[in-house]
């Protein structure tokens, strides 16, 4: 993560996609895209796109996974070859391997597990277009999903990453700043509770900056959950009007 010889800003101080230090990528999220899984929702937050399926509960499939005092959460991180600038081989790598246990685990904390003994729920998020943040708005967007599914929840989760760049804190890094920054935090939280689920910090800031980039990410991280409510809000008002007409 080196930005030596990269330029980030332009001469008015603002970022090159347009953005001020402080600000979110432009948002979408779709609550239940997909019809065959228990809870679904699509994602995309600036080029980054994804797509998460969430099933559960229901019964494991290997005995170690059935346990006796709660559910057995598993997931699975993927990129699609065609997500990527350059082609990516279609067989997992160990980064997909990492992100999928950071995402279940940030995830895994939310969820009532207790509620749900002997049984297991698994999340599968997708990648169509990676462009930087993707670990953070999986856990976003698989948070929504399984809200949809049905599963009991302690809070949303919510998560968003400050880079620093060229020197300065930037929210939300796009594919440029994320490659060639100096250092990435990550940040998962349950913003009711005011519950951290996730902490992780790539390369170096000091004190005060780690301390900056803290409050950048839990306010954007608030932002975030305005978000993801209103998209469960829109599917269950879809569903709500729905039933109304049948009747």
């Amino acid at each position: 993560m080196k930005s030596e010889g990269h330029k980030f800003f332009d001469e008015k101080g603002r970022r090159l996609d347009g953005r001020a230090l402080d600000e979110l990528r432009a948002i979408k999220i779709e609550c239940r895209p997909l019809k065959r899984a228990d809870g679904s929702a699509y994602m995309e937050q600036g080029r980054t796109k994804l797509v998460v399926a969430a099933y559960g509960p229901r019964k494991v499939r290997l005995r170690f996974q059935e346990l006796p005092d709660r559910a057995f959460v598993t997931c699975n991180y993927s990129m699609l070859p065609f997500s990527t600038a350059e082609r990516k081989r279609p067989i997992p790598t160990r980064r997909e391997y990492e992100i999928s246990a950071v995402v279940g685990n940030a995830l895994e904390a939310a969820i009532f597990t207790e509620n749900y003994p002997r049984a297991g729920i698994d999340i599968y998020v997708v990648i169509t277009n990676a462009d930087a943040g993707t670990r953070c708005v999986s856990i976003s967007a698989a948070s929504v999903a399984l809200a949809n599914a049905g599963i009991a929840l302690r809070d949303i989760v919510s998560s968003c990453a400050v880079g620093k760049v060229g020197g300065k804190l930037v929210l939300d890094p796009c594919g440029d700043e994320d490659n060639y920054g100096e250092a990435d935090l990550a940040l998962a939280i349950m913003p009711q509770l005011n519950e951290i689920t996730l902490l992780q910090m790539d390369g170096q800031m000091t004190k005060d900056e780690f301390k900056k980039a803290l409050d950048m990410a839990l306010e954007a991280c608030r932002k975030i959950y305005v978000e993801q409510k209103e998209a469960l809000k829109g599917r269950y008002e879809q569903v709500t009007k729905a039933v109304g007409e049948k009747e």
